[in-house]
């Protein structure tokens, strides 16, 4: 199974779940030269094919692109994989149940076995304080630059009013991490309605942390996943 395989899979698997919509994508550090990455061209991402995989260095330029289309938020990508080089796979989302925690003062907390890694803390980026009066995409390489700081070492961060950003040492984990902080997200906002303003939730506390993060591989799932993903590529042929 090769590496751009996966990638295709990836994008399908998040487009079939609603984790990314039209504007969505995700990128693997290439195998042969860490300083490469892999992105598909600018196409909604669940039409992208092996076909649609273009190559590019870390300042998100195209090795070799010809005239296609490129994503604009590429220095997400580029930046995040400069900063961080355990980091082999990123996710950009918009994933909906995720937004409102950027946009409140509430906080993601791990309430979900599955993204116990929510724990380790999930930062919120503001785009204002590196410019003001943006369109909130990151177009260039100071946002995309500004990004990877918020980041930090974490496992994802919020973009507020945008989405978030997720990372892994393989799209596997990164694909993983971004499913389930979808569901978690949405258990979260449903366990607070149920408990109200003077209910009690309880949270993972910081032994149980450190106890699930090692563990979340998430490969019984990503299994799963792929298999369906690649089942529907090839009957599109």
């Amino acid at each position: 199974m090769s590496l751009i395989e996966d990638l295709v899979a990836s994008y399908r698997i998040l487009a079939e779940h609603g984790v990314i919509d039209g504007y969505g994508h995700v990128s693997v550090r290439s195998e042969r030269d860490p300083k490469r990455y892999y992105l598909s061209r600018s196409l909604a991402p669940e039409l992208v094919t092996e076909n649609d995989i273009l190559e590019f260095d870390l300042d998100s330029n195209p090795v070799t692109a010809g005239n296609q289309p490129l994503y604009l938020e590429r220095f997400i990508h580029g930046e995040i994989y400069k900063s961080r080089p355990e980091v082999n796979a990123v996710v950009h989302n918009h994933s909906p149940s995720v937004i409102p925690f950027g946009v409140t003062s509430v906080p993601l907390k791990p309430i979900f076995h599955m993204a116990a890694f929510i724990g380790v803390g999930i930062p919120t980026f503001e785009i204002r304080k590196t410019q003001k009066g943006s369109d909130m995409l990151i177009r260039t390489p100071r946002l995309g630059a500004a990004l990877a700081r918020s980041l930090g070492p974490k496992p994802a961060a919020l973009m507020r009013g945008h989405g978030s950003v997720v990372v892994g040492e393989d799209l596997q984990r990164a694909v993983g991490r971004s499913m389930y902080l979808e569901t978690s997200a949405r258990l979260q906002m449903q366990a607070m309605l149920i408990a109200g303003p003077r209910g009690k939730i309880t949270w993972f506390d910081a032994a149980e942390v450190k106890a699930s993060v090692p563990r979340q591989d998430y490969a019984r799932a990503w299994d799963l996943w792929r298999k369906k993903a690649l089942e529907r590529i090839k009957a599109e042929r």
